[in-house]
């Protein structure tokens, strides 16, 4: 992908994948990739930083003989998601009617590079 991904917008991806269910890393890690590339490396600092801000909380529980450390958002947690959504939706919005702008033909330089 070319575009840069925000932390803001990696914080709504991760509070989203842990609204359906409570999770693990892995898991979440796996439903991201979906939409954008991402490694585990890069996913835990997000959790850190929203177990911080008490958008998560975390429990351990014993998967096959080890523990594996699941994560749940909290009720902060539903609400910055929701504000991500929103915001979300905005900012769609907003760059869409930039990109998909037609100009009538007015710039025929940027045709011309791009055509």
């Amino acid at each position: 992908m070319i575009f840069n991904v925000s932390s803001a917008l990696l914080d709504a991806l991760v509070l989203s994948v842990a609204q359906k269910s409570d999770t693990y890393g892995y898991k979440i890690t796996q439903e991201i990739r979906s939409a954008i590339e991402m490694s585990e490396s890069t996913l835990y600092p997000v959790l850190r930083r929203l177990l911080k801000s008490d958008a998560l909380s975390s429990y351990d529980r014993e998967y096959m003989g080890r523990n594996r450390r699941y994560y749940k958002i909290t009720p902060y947690g539903s609400e910055l998601l929701e504000k991500y959504r929103d915001e979300w939706e905005n900012f769609k919005e907003r760059i869409g009617d930039v990109l998909n702008e037609s100009d009538g033909g007015e710039n025929l330089e940027q045709t011309a590079v791009f055509g």
